[in-house]
């Protein structure tokens, strides 16, 4: 369990709270690319960790971020035009460039000292892996890069990204991704099914067996520059492990553990909104081969893996209005759940802990180490930075590089052992 004041630490995002001011000292992705898909689109509102701000795409093809509200009298740039290398409020024709500056007040006397003074705040923004990053934190701790993860330094024929919404603190959200132990449950067959296949997952038969017939798994964890890795180990056949292999990376993102070797690679990172809904930012990536466009329609459909299927901005099509669309009959003899995907099934079980889950209720066991570590990790480096001790992962790009996966080996074999055969390295970096 955590505190009660722990836990409004822990979920806050902020201008000002202890999390907030911890989470801008990073980029963070604010849209994907394909919302301002061209020069002069568009504008997109856009709602980070509390606050509002209007993206666009000018003339020369470069993102800015905006505080929207313009500078003469607060008409909000949302409306405005998107025209000859800026964003023009329509109320009085003053038009800001990315850098924020105003740099057209047709309504002012040509002699005034207003002209070249005026701005609106704007954010710093950078795109990678085919999503818009942003760096809301102060100037002179802003990181020289964005983070390298894999995902983004491969072609971009060799990636699929998109997003979705969720409509709950992104924190327990998150941690679903760092507890693996649920697997065993969640994504199931229906115990009518005698079956060791699912449909739903990508996988053969033996590791849903080994996940089904193992739901205890013994976990490891390994502390790296930017996060740790999360080992756990299950019974496989006899004398062997099968190791799922889940990386945390500050402050929000995490590669799964589904991949076995030659296999596609998934991650995500997440986005608070505010502190009742978060964008999970959801990515496949091979490094040896391009995606195939079978690939990219599986998963632009959705309900099935990593992918939820999507409808109109972004939102799950199965959610909490509709109940995820749960149904009785195939949760008696289809699925553990009647939730059709896996993604699905995860945002299911995590927004209905509640928009904002209470901590002080839980009752953790072993298989939750990996979310205990996690919640130290983050506080301690919120509690560090307002002590006055800058964060060192903002600043430690290229240790983003890491894989995570699966692995089939002998049950004597050490978790470090397991990352060394597996990656060439015990923390899962890619030299």
């Amino acid at each position: 369990m955590l505190s009660a004041e722990d836990n409004a630490l822990l979920v806050a995002s902020g201008p000002g709270t202890l999390m907030g001011e911890y989470l801008r000292r990073f980029w963070h992705p604010v849209a994907l690319s394909e919302e301002i898909p061209e020069p002069d689109c568009t504008p997109v509102r856009v709602r980070v960790m509390g606050e509002d701000w209007v993206l666009f795409r000018d003339s020369s093809g470069r993102p800015g971020l905006l505080d929207p509200a313009c500078a003469h009298r607060g008409a909000n740039l949302f409306y405005g035009r998107n025209e000859e290398g800026g964003l023009r409020c329509v109320y009085h024709g003053w038009k800001f460039n990315t850098d924020g500056a105003c740099i057209e007040m047709p309504n002012v006397p040509p002699g005034s000292a207003l002209h070249g003074k005026l701005r609106v705040r704007a954010c710093p923004t950078v795109e990678f892996a085919d999503m818009v990053w942003a760096y809301f934190g102060p100037e002179a701790a802003r990181p020289a890069s964005v983070p390298q993860l894999e995902a983004g330094t491969v072609p971009a024929s060799h990636r699929f990204v998109t997003k979705r919404l969720v409509e709950c603190n992104w924190t327990h959200s998150m941690e679903g991704a760092l507890d693996t132990a649920h697997f065993s449950f969640l994504h199931m067959p229906a115990p009518a099914q005698l079956r060791d296949d699912n449909p739903a997952v990508a996988a053969d038969v033996a590791r849903l067996r080994w996940l089904r017939n193992d739901p205890m798994p013994r976990f490891k964890l390994i502390d790296h520059e930017v996060g740790f890795l999360i080992g756990g180990a299950r019974h496989a056949d006899p004398g062997d492990h099968y190791w799922r292999l889940t990386q945390f990376m500050l402050p929000t993102h995490s590669i799964t553990p589904s991949a076995m070797p030659g296999e596609t690679l998934y991650g995500y990172t997440w986005t608070p909104i505010d502190d009742s809904r978060c964008w999970i930012y959801t990515y496949a990536w091979h490094p040896d081969r391009p995606i195939e466009a079978a690939e990219r329609e599986r998963y632009r459909k959705g309900g099935y893996g990593q992918f939820a299927e999507l409808g109109e901005g972004y939102v799950p099509l199965r959610n909490r209005s509709n109940d995820y669309l749960l149904s009785r009959e195939e949760q008696r003899t289809v699925s553990f759940t009647g939730v059709r995907g896996i993604a699905e099934q995860d945002q299911m079980a995590q927004e209905s802990q509640g928009v904002i889950v209470d901590r002080t209720r839980e009752h953790l066991t072993a298989t939750d180490i990996a979310i205990v570590h996690f919640r130290r990790l983050v506080l301690g480096q919120a509690r560090a930075l307002a002590a006055g001790q800058a964060p060192l992962a903002p600043q430690r790009a290229q240790a983003y590089r890491v894989r995570g996966g699966g692995a089939h080996t002998p049950a004597s074999q050490s978790l470090e052992q397991v990352m060394s055969d597996r990656f060439g390295s015990t923390t899962g970096l890619v030299a």
